[in-house]
This record gives structure tokens, sequence and C-alpha cells, in this order.
């Protein structure tokens, strides 16, 4: 028994490791408003990509415009507990029916995490995401949590009857993909968060959404257990289309 206790450690000491590498590139994003109170309003996650001045999240974040009268700015949020530093970002591409976005931060890059193929993911895979499920209430500080790939399933099943169609399934339906089954807990301000093989560091999905047990609010008090994600490759396609230049 003791053997394999010992056996079994190295495992959970690698998985400590590599999140050491993760963290530093996972941010807040939201928006700044230099007479607010707050000033800074995190509302989800993001990540940096490329060469550490792009950051990569989730659109609906970016949906509510900025009210210029209040000099409101998109923002990128990095430090650790109430030492915040806020970042101006700018939002230059968005796949609207995807739920994706990315930014460009102004300042010194940020430690880059590594997108991988999520063709190649498999269900049964352990994976972690890493990101703010409470925001910033307990200060800049990222949680991790564990999620096995349920399911690779598509966004769109078809339903038993035309009456059932909606505006919503109509989009989904003419797109149709792919999406990664979570049976992991996310919150709404996990939405962003970098969905990472422990072996590798790299980014194989962005967490999009939640499963919510009856209203909204019950995100926090209920959560169904049920989260999803986007596959890493259409975060590929946004760059190849934003950044045609970017390797």
């Amino acid at each position: 028994m003791l053997i394999l206790l010992v056996a079994a450690l190295p495992a959970h000491a690698d998985v400590a490791d590599m999140l050491q590498s993760v963290k530093p590139g996972v941010v807040g994003v939201g928006v700044f408003n230099p007479s607010g109170s707050p000033r800074a309003n995190l509302q989800g996650t993001g990540f940096a990509v490329l060469d550490g001045t792009y950051v990569v999240s989730c659109a609906h974040i970016f949906a509510k415009p900025l009210d210029s009268e209040k000099k409101e700015t998109h923002a990128v949020f990095v430090g650790r507990d109430r030492q915040i530093t806020v970042r101006p970002a700018k939002l230059i591409a968005t796949d609207h029916s995807r739920d994706l976005a990315l930014l460009k931060i102004e300042g010194a890059p940020l430690p880059a995490l590594k997108l991988g193929d999520s063709s190649a993911a498999r269900e049964g895979w352990q994976l972690y995401f890493t990101g703010y499920p409470i925001g910033s209430v307990l200060g800049l500080n990222p949680s991790t949590h564990r999620a096995g790939l349920a399911a690779i399933i598509p966004i769109f099943t078809p339903l038993p009857s035309a009456s059932q169609l909606t505006v919503r399934t109509l989009k989904q339906a003419k797109d149709a993909y792919e999406v990664f089954g979570l049976d992991a807990v996310a919150y709404p301000g996990n939405s962003g968060s970098p969905v990472w093989h422990p072996d590798t560091g790299e980014v194989l999905g962005v967490v999009n959404s939640v499963y919510v047990k009856g209203a909204k609010e019950t995100a926090l008090s209920a959560p169904s257990g049920i989260s999803y994600a986007i596959p890493v490759k259409y975060v590929h396609a946004l760059l190849k289309r934003a950044l045609p230049e970017a390797k």
C-alpha cells in the first residue's frame, strides 16, 4: 500500500508544476471606468497568446457598448491578490457564433500560453481549466479545476418538430460545430478560461458557458455541474483571420 501511494505522488507533482507555468498567462478581463466605484470591473477570464500582447476570451463579455462619456475602456487585469494592474485593451476581432474574442493589450508582453491541437483530444482525457469563477471578490487569485472531457458533441441537435425552432437554433443548424462537454463545475466568471492538458500545458479549449438549473441567479447557488468549452481550433481560425501575418 505504501509503495502504491509513493508511486502516485509524481503525477500530482507534475500537474502542480505545470500549473505554475500556466497561471502567469491567465488574466482577468472586463471594463475599466476611471470615475466608477469600483473602477475595475472584472467580468470574465482570458489568457495570453502569440507574442504575449494578445489575449483570447469570450465575445459575450464585451457585448455591452462602452460608455465614452465615462471614458470606459476594455481592460485586462494582471497581478495577484489585491495588487492589480490595469492594462488597457482593444477588441480587435470576434467570432460571435462561437463566442470568441481577441484583444490587443498595451505595454509589456505577458507569458503566452501555447495553443494545442484540439482535433487530437479524446473523450476520457483529464484536463484542467484556470480562471476567476467569482471574479475578483477574493482578489486576483485564479482557481484551477479538474475537468474530464466527458463528450465531444455537436452544438446543434436536430429537433423533433419545426415548431421548436428558434432564431438561435436556426443559426446553430446553419453553422454547426462541435464543443467539448466537461464534467466540471464552472461559473460565470470562468467564461474565457483556458482548458489545458496537464502533461503539456497546451490549451485545447476555451470555457464558454454553463448549463444552469432554473434562473440565471442560481448559477452560484445551484450549479448543474455541466459546462462546455469551444475547441481551440476555432481560436486558431480567429487568429488566422485577424492576424494573417502571425505564425
